[in-house]
């Protein structure tokens, strides 16, 4: 169960694929969904002996649909057919911790919760599942990949398997590869607008915003300004520390120790006050983008007068 579907999706596939043998699936493996069918039809399922195997396998998927008879399941939770493997695949919510069937399922069963990794957790699992096939990838690819494809795990796995169906065992997944591939451009994207808006490199910084203003479906002003927040907020943080080794940077900031090189230079460019301001900016642009105070302004309009007011 949990807001994170890939793990659910993992653990249900390996069971479907490998507890029985291709032979006995035919009589003794049933995959039910929640949609489809009631707790009964479950318990029912749930109740029969295998044919010619030592256990049967039900599989409910897409569970989260018999939110309201859940409950129910309390009574088969509390005395489980021994040779049946029953897995129920409850995605993008939680039983509630306090009623007896979660209490009962962890007395006779397993729980697992699948939560949503935080943004800046997501760099480490693309890199940790990559290494675990034999690929490595560069950290501005993997930022890329974040920004762009947000903090779902199954969406990120998707693409991560085109790559690797192209790209040989060993090869080291860069920036150019996700744009060739994936169709996020390596030089006009979030990343490369915080970079240079950082460095204050004023005719680069524009000439992402134009971009993005020719293509708002791919680059929309919410995350846009969301990122920049985090950016400035995060420099602000930066500008408190008494210590800005790159590992201690890197700790604070939460951020992959590659890019403390940008905070040092955008600190530079940024002092404390300036930071503040800007992050006023930001949530006044925010605020614009929801219609609050620019009726007439389209995005890339607010997008290009956010960009000078902050840059000069």
């Amino acid at each position: 169960m949990g807001e994170e579907s890939y793990y659910i999706d993992k653990i249900s596939d390996f069971i479907e694929k490998t507890v029985l043998s291709e032979e006995e699936k035919g009589f003794n493996q049933m995959v039910l969904y929640g949609r489809d069918v009631t707790i009964e039809d479950i318990v029912s399922n749930a109740k029969r002996f295998p044919m010619m195997a030592e256990r049967q396998v039900v599989i409910v998927k897409e569970a989260q649909d018999l939110s309201r008879t859940i409950e129910n399941l309390v009574g088969y939770a509390e005395n489980p057919q021994p040779s049946t493997v029953l897995v129920i695949c409850y995605k993008y919510k939680t039983l509630d911790k306090r009623k007896k069937l979660s209490k009962t399922i962890e007395k006779h069963g397993v729980i697992l919760e699948s939560k949503k990794l935080y943004e800046n957790q997501v760099g480490d699992w693309i890199r940790r599942v990559l290494s675990g096939k034999g690929y490595t990838i560069e950290p501005k690819a993997t930022l890329m990949l974040v920004e762009f494809l947000g903090t779902s795990l199954s969406k990120i796995n998707n693409e991560l398997e085109k790559l690797l169906l192209i790209l040989p065992k060993g090869s080291l997944i860069s920036a150019a590869h996700i744009e060739e591939n994936i169709g996020i451009s390596k030089d006009f994207n979030n990343f490369e607008l915080r970079k240079a808006v950082g460095a204050k490199q004023i005719v680069k910084a524009n000439q992402i915003v134009n971009y993005f203003a020719q293509n708002p479906r791919s680059n929309p002003l919410v995350m846009t300004i969301s990122l920049l927040n985090s950016f400035f907020t995060q420099l602000l943080i930066y500008h408190s520390l008494k210590n800005k080794s790159k590992s201690n940077v890197a700790k604070a900031l939460r951020v992959n120790p590659y890019f403390v090189g940008d905070y040092d230079v955008a600190a530079r460019n940024y002092p404390m006050r300036k930071v503040s301001q800007t992050i006023s900016l930001l949530r006044e642009a925010d605020l614009k983008s929801k219609g609050v105070g620019a009726t007439n302004m389209n995005q890339g309009d607010i997008l290009k007068e956010l960009l000078f007011r902050m840059m000069h």
